[in-house]
């Protein structure tokens, strides 16, 4: 067979803008769907995994928005003697828009020395110490800092906030990296914000043979008799709850991607079949010269296998690039879910485009294979 790819590529160029139109459509259809399927999995790292599982939130009982939650700061004590509770980290957290926005800046304010002991953060620019030292001093997430510009030493500004950019992190958890984190105090006295020994939320750590469901239950019963009532959930059921409509979204955005791969089917079996219409002659020369009906069917085949792979690798390195250098994120009410490309998501578009191309080609090539010789050299 692959004695004869110079012969499938002459056929590709000899209608090489038909190709082209073809390749191109495949290409956008597959940047679509690796769109789609990036916001899939940033929803599936968000909501699953070790940090999810292991992380507790008390949050105040029903409130949603984080500006709602108003919580003791000193429940952190009382969190602390349930069994099975290694540490507590009270987190203040102020956000630009609770709504849905492709846009949303989140400030989480923590003790700085919680964070490097609960949140795995690493500087890749700036001076932890200075983030320490400065009340007024912010680590920005990666991908925040790329979409606003930021660099370690600069000043951002937002709404009635505005700190001194101490450092930019990376995160082992990819919507982390769209948080900008500040001192418990700064947020806590910040004017306008009238949160003096208040918190959003608690973070409750657990030790490894901790059962989260118990311990969530021990957490809720110990607060019981507290001025404010408590909701404590997995960190990962709690995000999952406080973006229940972009879920929602989501799961009905999935089946753009399916429509996606069912317009890259269509395209490239139609771009095939009008290929075989023109070359009926030459399959049939072809078939006269000693080439079997086999391998005429793998021919086909494999001019459609190209164009797809060729407009599918286009378009999966295309929305790669952007996903890596863009920063994008779309999130609510103080959760993120972080736009991030993955091996196993370009993997996955590559199995598309492949397994599209060879099934748009079969019917087309099955026909090719199937003519008849005589009336194919009659044929005017």
């Amino acid at each position: 067979m692959f004695k004869f790819l110079p012969y499938v590529f002459k056929g590709l160029w000899r209608h090489g803008m038909r190709t082209f139109l073809t390749a191109g459509g495949a290409a956008v259809a597959l940047f679509v769907f690796c769109f789609v399927a990036s916001v899939q999995e940033g929803l599936n790292r968000l909501t699953d995994g070790g940090d999810a599982d292991r992380t507790l939130i008390v949050f105040q009982e029903n409130r949603f928005c984080p500006t709602s939650s108003r919580l003791p700061e000193d429940y952190a004590r009382t969190i602390r003697e349930v069994p099975g509770v290694r540490d507590v980290m009270p987190v203040q957290v102020w956000t630009n828009n609770c709504r849905a926005s492709l846009d949303i800046v989140v400030f989480n304010g923590a003790d700085p020395q919680q964070l490097r002991e609960n949140r795995g953060l690493t500087l890749t620019s700036g001076d932890w110490s200075a983030f320490e030292n400065r009340r007024d001093a912010a680590v920005v997430g990666a991908s925040l800092a790329r979409r606003r510009g930021l660099s370690a030493g600069d000043t951002f500004s937002i709404g009635d906030l505005s700190v001194q950019v101490a450092g930019v992190f990376t995160s082992p958890v990819a919507a982390e990296e769209n948080v900008a984190f500040t001192s418990l105090e700064f947020l806590q006295y910040t004017r306008g914000l009238d949160s003096a020994g208040l918190v959003t939320m608690h973070e409750a750590y657990l030790t490894p043979e901790a059962d989260p469901d118990t311990v969530a239950r021990g957490i809720d019963d110990a607060l019981r008799a507290g001025p404010v009532a408590t909701t404590t959930r997995r960190k990962g059921a709690f995000q999952a709850s406080t973006l229940s409509d972009l879920v929602d979204l989501i799961g009905f955005a999935h089946w753009l991607g399916f429509a996606c791969v069912g317009l890259v089917l269509a395209l490239v079996a139609t771009t095939t079949v009008m290929a075989v219409q023109d070359r009926v002659k030459e399959h049939a020369v072809l078939q006269t010269l000693g080439v079997r009906p086999g391998r005429v069917f793998g021919l086909v085949v494999c001019e459609s296998l190209l164009i797809c792979l060729i407009g599918g690798v286009i378009g999966t390195a295309a929305a790669t690039a952007v996903l890596a250098f863009g920063g994008l994120a779309v999130g609510a009410e103080g959760v993120t879910i972080a736009f991030r490309p993955s091996l196993s998501l370009a993997a996955t578009a590559a199995g598309v485009s492949a397994g599209v191309g060879l099934f748009a080609g079969v019917i087309p090539a099955w026909h090719a294979a199937r003519t008849n010789i005589v009336a194919a050299l009659n044929a005017a």
